[in-house]
């Protein structure tokens, strides 16, 4: 199961999944403007990354993917990844890819590796649980949308 930072040539399969995983939690009608998100990603100055996962080696397939950017956690002082979106496609599920791309994601800093989960998913929250990730108590996610 290899797992390989995205490359340009990928863009249309991470916009994809991503669209793919707003359809899976109810929200079919996201479209990406692909030229933006290359931009975002590959541009000269990127503002995240793509950890994609392929099975039986195949770069032509691809399994799952994690989107991620850099943080720093000043109590840390150190950096860390922000993991904005972890999917994996509903045929691959249970192979093993989830926890490779957050094993991969793990390997890459000595800071701290963080994401959110909706509320009421229970099968992530179990799933992060097995591989020793836990909730944070005590905080409260606060979100300041543009205008």
């Amino acid at each position: 199961m290899p797992v390989r930072d995205a490359w340009p040539s990928d863009l249309d399969e991470i916009c994809a999944m991503i669209e793919e995983h707003a359809e899976y939690e109810g929200n079919a009608s996201l479209r990406l403007d692909r030229a933006a998100m290359e931009g975002y990603l590959f541009g000269a100055h990127p503002k995240a990354w793509v950890v994609l996962a392929h099975p039986g080696g195949a770069p032509e397939s691809v399994a799952g993917f994690a989107f991620c950017c850099w943080n720093f956690s000043t109590w840390e002082g150190r950096p860390g990844i922000w993991m904005d979106d972890l999917f994996v496609r509903p045929r691959y599920r249970r192979d093993g890819f989830g926890s490779q791309l957050l094993t991969e994601l793990r390997s890459r800093t000595d800071g701290r590796v963080e994401w959110e989960m909706q509320d009421g998913n229970s099968k992530a929250a179990a799933f992060y649980e097995r591989l020793g990730a836990y909730p944070v108590t005590g905080w409260t996610r606060y979100r300041w949308k543009p205008r």
